[in-house]
Parts: C-alpha cells; sequence; structure tokens
C-alpha cells in the first residue's frame, strides 16, 4: 500500500484526535459558568448542602473561569504536546504501525500490553460516554428551546437523579 499521507496530514490526524468533541461541549458553559437551578430550593440536595453549609445560598451551579479558560487550552496543549512527541518518539524507535497498545508490546512484554489495551478500550468508551452526555444537554434544550418539547425524568437523567427529584414534589416530566 502506497503511503499517501505527508507531514500535514498526519499533523491534523493527530490534533483531530487530541481535541476531539470534548471542545464542543463544556467550552462555553466552563468560560460564563452554569446555574444548575434558579434557586436552591428547587434542587433535590437541599438538605445534603444544609448539613454541611451554615447558610444556604441563593443559587447553586458553578462559577465560570471567564478569559482564563483560555490559559486552560494553553496549559492542556502543552501536555497533549508532550504526548505527541512521546508518540514521535516512539514511533521512530519501532517502525510499526500501531498506537499504544504495539508500542508497550515490543518494549515491555504481553501482560502489560494486554493491559493497556483494555484501558485503551476504557478510556474509548468513557470518552464517549462523555461526548453522549454533553450531546444530549445540547439535545434537550434545542427541543426544549425551539418546538417547546418536555422529555420524562427518566429518559433525561439518571435513575437516581429522577428518584430525587420526584421525591422532592418535582414533575415527572419536566426535563
Amino acid at each position: 500500500m502506497k503511503r499517501a499521507l505527508g507531514p500535514f496530514h498526519l499533523t491534523c490526524l493527530g490534533i483531530g484526535a487530541i481535541i476531539g468533541t470534548g471542545i464542543f461541549v463544556l467550552t462555553g458553559t466552563g468560560a460564563a459558568g452554569e446555574v444548575i437551578a434558579g434557586s436552591i430550593w428547587r434542587t433535590p440536595v437541599l438538605n445534603f448542602i444544609q448539613s454541611w453549609v451554615g447558610h444556604v445560598p441563593l443559587v447553586l451551579g458553578r462559577p465560570g473561569a471567564g478569559p482564563a479558560v483560555v490559559l486552560s487550552f494553553v496549559v492542556a496543549g502543552i501536555a497533549c504536546g508532550f504526548a505527541a512527541l512521546c508518540y514521535a518518539e516512539l514511533a521512530s524507535m519501532i517502525p510499526v504501525a500501531g498506537s499504544a497498545y504495539t508500542y508497550s508490546y515490543a518494549t515491555l512484554g504481553e501482560i502489560i500490553a494486554w493491559i493497556i489495551g483494555w484501558d485503551l478500550i476504557l478510556e474509548y468508551a468513557v470518552g464517549n460516554m462523555a461526548v453522549a452526555v454533553g450531546w444530549s444537554g445540547y439535545f434537550v434544550r434545542l427541543c426544549g428551546g425551539l418546538f417547546n418539547l418536555k422529555f420524562p425524568l427518566w429518559l433525561v437523567n439518571d435513575y437516581t437523579t429522577a428518584k430525587g427529584i420526584i421525591d422532592q414534589g418535582g414533575d415527572a416530566l419536566a426535563a
């Protein structure tokens, strides 16, 4: 098979693999913050918060990082650059096509390679779950905003969260 990918193509492929879809999922809420509930009285965790906090906050959520999100992207980019340099070094030392499994098999043995292979499978599974959670959040908000659709709690949340909201007197069909 003829090699058709050049350095530019491989660099773009590596950047796409590193960035993934996570950049689209939480960048906005990371910069601006997120209000989970307009009032603490609407959340199912009221008793828990009152047990360890002396006062009840008016808004439950997380603050945004604002312009400091750029700094976090720079730090993450430097870490990804180091990982890319490690892969470049391994590719030059072991000239076979492969990934972490192949490189660990050639250098550390079969058992470690087997462990790393399963770690890669778990990594991809967790990454796909994170993308699915982010995508479903966008989809629910899009359907609620454009078409005024309400999804049932059991479809939007996990079982424990939905049961907690319903037990606190929340609407079972609200999303």
